[in-house]
């Protein structure tokens, strides 16, 4: 692959300084600033909007995601070194260092000490729990049990169109399950997947698949959720989740709606559960 050049100069970048400007062009503001568009005249300052520079590091943080979601190196896989990243891109081993870092925030990427940067998977241990904020009182954190009652291709009702960014009417995957916590049913969830990315998901695949549900559709779909958005809310059971949960109707739920999105913020997926939270409790860590 030819190394690709950022369009931007930092002081650890080892790219040639640029010629002076030419007149009636913008000159380049320092590195993390933006840049000052050259004096013109009333009519073409009023037409002419200010560029900006991002950072070097994020532009390189930016190269290496292309090629991450382009699949040049796999969830799992270690990523050339620091060193090697630096001599691909021409610029200096600390931007490069210092856009891995942000990757590694981001959880796209993780250090292992002694061995190198991997490519972060759903299938670690740590990522069965950090799209599931639901905590015991007491105990170890770890994965629920699902017992699949509907799965189903169906036409996309106009609000999962609209948070999907599809069609009213698209073809999507519609799922529902029941998971429990040492056999005590604790949440209800329905599920909505764009159909055209998960063709083939059946109920006798989710059934047999015994690992988290992204894990699935990471290394049998390429689809690989890197973050999500979530709305949550205090709610009561009716009749119907009262049910499957074994409480009596009426009873105190937490409601979570999150959208799931992958590589370029591309929504793919809506889920809606509902929480018992007489044993567990709702737990985010604000940085």
């Amino acid at each position: 692959m030819n190394p690709v050049t950022p369009n931007q100069t930092s002081p650890g970048s080892t790219a040639n300084a640029p010629a002076a400007p030419a007149t009636g062009t913008t000159t380049a503001a320092p590195s993390g600033a933006t840049a000052a568009p050259a004096p013109a005249g009333p009519a073409q300052a009023a037409a002419m909007p200010s560029p900006t520079f991002s950072p070097l590091y994020q532009q390189i943080k930016a190269l290496i995601t292309q090629s991450l979601q382009s699949g040049e190196w796999k969830p799992g896989e270690m990523i050339p070194s620091e060193v090697e990243l630096a001599n691909r891109y021409k610029v200096s081993q600390g931007t490069v260092r210092k856009a891995i870092d942000e990757l590694a925030a981001d959880n796209l990427v993780m250090r292992r000490q002694g061995k190198g940067t991997f490519v972060s998977t759903h299938h670690e241990a740590r990522a069965h729990i950090r799209f599931l904020r639901l905590r015991p009182d007491e105990g170890v954190p770890h994965y629920p049990e699902s017992r699949f009652l509907e799965v189903k291709r169906v036409r996309a009702p106009a609000d999962v169109a609209r948070l999907l960014e599809l069609k009213s009417g698209d073809a999507i995957i519609y799922i529902k399950r029941v998971q429990s916590f040492d056999g005590i049913p604790t949440i209800v969830e329905e599920q909505w997947l764009p159909g055209q990315l998960f063709k083939g998901l059946t109920a006798e695949r989710l059934s047999e698949y015994k690992g988290p549900m992204y894990g699935l559709f990471e290394s049998e779909f390429g689809t690989r959720m890197i973050r999500a958005d979530e709305k949550v809310r205090a709610v009561v059971a009716g009749p119907d989740e009262a049910l499957l949960l074994g409480i009596e109707p009426g009873t105190p739920l937490l409601s979570a709606e999150r959208v799931s999105f992958t590589y370029g913020d591309k929504p793919v997926e809506l889920r809606r559960g509902l929480y018992l939270t007489t044993r567990h409790h709702y737990q985010n860590d604000l940085n």
